[in-house]
């Protein structure tokens, strides 16, 4: 009798950069593509569409949707997904977070069960970046913001104080002569 071990976290599956590097962003959404996916279940492209298929009810558009033949070329383009010469003959599956989750039920085994753990959680650690980018963001505004009055301040500055060193010139009448101050001797 065979008692499986749980997949530590430093005992992954999958490394997760690899994950990560499967995660792109498409219409607004971070998703994962049906032949990234395959790979990372060790499954066929076409087995996984196929218990897609059958289960279409469980994968809502906000879960999952078909890329039109515009993003699959764009994709091909950007991220080398398919080499060159290469096509494709059906357009690819972008899966979100929510999907993700939901093909570990759909395909029912214990490396697609394994692997979509570590993918969650590389989605909660990109999703945790995301919120202290935000917040680092957001202090950087505020800084720029505040520095940018500061910035005009000594602009006003430097100006008053060029206007205070330039000797304007007269204009008008000739200007009033100075008289030497002081005792004057006659000349011999």
């Amino acid at each position: 009798m065979s008692t499986k071990q749980p997949v530590k976290e430093s005992e992954s599956l999958v490394p997760v950069e690899i994950i990560q590097s499967k995660i792109y962003m498409i219409r607004g959404h971070k998703v994962m593509l049906d032949r990234d996916l395959a790979e990372l279940y060790n499954e066929s492209t076409s087995r996984l569409k196929q218990q897609v298929r059958r289960n279409f009810k469980r994968f809502p558009s906000d879960f999952m949707f078909e890329l039109t033949w515009e993003e699959t070329e764009s994709l091909r383009l950007q991220f080398a997904i398919l080499k060159r010469g290469q096509h494709i003959k059906y357009l690819p599956f972008a899966f979100t977070e929510q999907g993700v989750a939901m093909l570990s039920s759909v395909l029912n085994s214990d490396r697609a069960i394994e692997v979509n753990i570590q993918i969650m959680r590389v989605f909660t650690k990109l999703r945790e970046m995301m919120i202290s980018h935000k917040d680092l963001a957001s202090k950087i505004d505020d800084l720029e913001r505040k520095f940018q009055t500061h910035d005009q301040k000594i602009v006003q500055i430097f100006n008053t104080i060029r206007r205070m060193m330039t000797i304007p010139e007269q204009t008008g009448p000739e200007p009033y002569k100075r008289h030497r101050v002081g005792f004057i001797a006659d000349k011999p």
